[in-house]
Parts: C-alpha cells; structure tokens; sequence
C-alpha cells in the first residue's frame, strides 16, 4: 500500500461582503434602539416637567386661596387693591398683620410678603413699601412663569365687575397718616376672580380662571 497522503483541511470563513453586510445590519438595530430609548428618555422628561409644573401651579393657587382666606382689614390701609398689575393685600398671621403683594411683572407673576406687625405705623410704612416694589426685594418669590395677563374681578351684589372700577368706594380711612393709603378705601367684595392667560408655549395653555368667596371679617 502507498503512504496514506494527508490533505489539509478546507475551512469556509465569511467573505468580506459579509461581514460588511452583518455590520450594516448591526448598525442599523443599534441605531433603531437607540431612537427607542432617546424616545423613551424624552418622554419620561416631558411627563416630569408636566408634573412639575401642575404641581407648581397647584402650589401658587393654594397659597393665593391662603392669602385671600386670611383678609383682614384693619382700616388703617386699605385691606384691598388693585392696579392692573399689583394686588395689594392685608393679611392676619399668627403674629399680627402682614402686607402681600402679588404682581404680573414681565411674564412672571410674582409674591412678595412683608414682616409681620402689631403696631400702626409698622403697617403703614409696611404698606408703603408695598407700593415702591421693584422686583429684588427681600422675600419676593416669582411664583409662576409663562403668564401673559392676568385680571381680578370683585363679587359685589349679584354680578362679577372688574376689580378697578369704582363699586364700592366708601368715606376715607380714619386716622390714617398721610401717604399711608390712598385717601378712599372699598367695601371689601363677597368673591375674588382670577384669570390667569398663558402665553403659548410656557407650559401651560389657555387661560385659568379661580374663584375665592370671602368671609366675614373678622
């Protein structure tokens, strides 16, 4: 017999066209996946963003409700007013009397609280300085962003009317010191209506309108 003769082995490996397709086809599920997940990502944040936001304006609404619930008036300055762009507002606290402003500034609607006081005069300059405001003081917050307008109407009777007529203008306040308080004060209204307008894309969308019955003062 002839020596058996030894062939080498035949291996079939992936020609480089292959390997070039299974790349492409690599590729293309890792980019598909990717667009899923970004997808994903982003979704989760919008929701997040949404969330904060309602619960930032439940946040702003509950504590305009607080302000409102609180009214005091304290006949030295006046309980009450509005400009078109600032609500001024006497409160009572634990400690005494505070003065709240909430303005539109910008598109920003905006709080701002002074100290709380139990003397005359403290009110009185309190109130001052609540109609000298500029934006930076210390202890106003911007509450909310995206506000286009806003507007307050006064429940008087049977009827809404817009808060800066002059329904319910009454005698002067006694015994205030001059500059203090404008010379007339109002009755205070049954109801407070705010409506909020949103600008478009801010967040929020339309307009919010709430509503806030007074109560006896006390």
């Amino acid at each position: 017999m002839s020596p058996m003769q030894h062939r080498p082995l035949r291996t079939h490996g992936f020609t480089l066209v292959e390997v070039l397709v299974a790349l492409l086809i690599m590729a293309v599920i890792a980019a598909m996946s990717w667009q899923g997940i970004d997808a994903i990502v982003r979704s989760r944040d919008i929701s997040a963003g949404r969330l904060e936001q309602q619960l930032r304006l439940q946040s702003v609404i509950a504590q305009w409700e607080t302000d409102l619930a609180e009214l005091q008036d304290p006949e030295v300055v006046p309980a009450l007013q509005f400009d078109g762009a600032n609500l001024r507002l006497t409160r009572r606290t634990p400690e005494g009397l505070q003065m709240v402003v909430w303005a539109l500034r910008g598109e920003s609607l905006m709080r701002w609280a002074g100290p709380s006081v139990t003397h005359v005069r403290a009110l009185q300059q309190s109130w001052l300085q609540a109609q000298q405001l500029l934006g930076n003081e210390t202890g106003q917050l911007r509450a909310l962003g995206g506000v286009a307008s806003w507007q307050l109407y006064y429940w008087r009777g049977n009827s809404w009317s817009n808060a800066q007529s002059s329904a319910g203008v009454v005698a002067p306040v006694a015994g205030a010191a001059s500059g203090a308080a404008p010379s007339q004060s109002q009755l205070l209204p049954q109801g407070v209506r705010m409506v909020l307008a949103f600008r478009e894309g801010g967040g929020f969308a339309g307009s919010l309108q709430r509503d806030v019955q007074l109560g006896p003062n006390p």
